[in-house]
């Protein structure tokens, strides 16, 4: 896996934190979307949450990829 950007970094005093990557927060970002899309239709499959972790990092790997581009 490439190294990505971090999202989120702080730094205060002797105390630091990376954050999360930049494909953590984008993989995040869709996951909501993904939750609230499902959860609010009549749909007659609900996923899986392991299928929608899968399906927003592909997402946020496409991004990334974008970003490149």
């Amino acid at each position: 896996m490439n190294k990505t950007p971090t999202a989120f970094p702080w730094a205060h005093g002797n105390l630091t934190c990376t954050g999360m990557t930049l494909r953590d927060y984008f993989a995040a970002q869709v996951a909501v979307g993904m939750m609230s899309d499902y959860w609010n239709s009549d749909s007659m499959r609900d996923p899986t949450f392991e299928d929608i972790a899968r399906q927003a990092y592909d997402l946020a790997d496409a991004m990334l990829k974008a970003r490149e581009a």
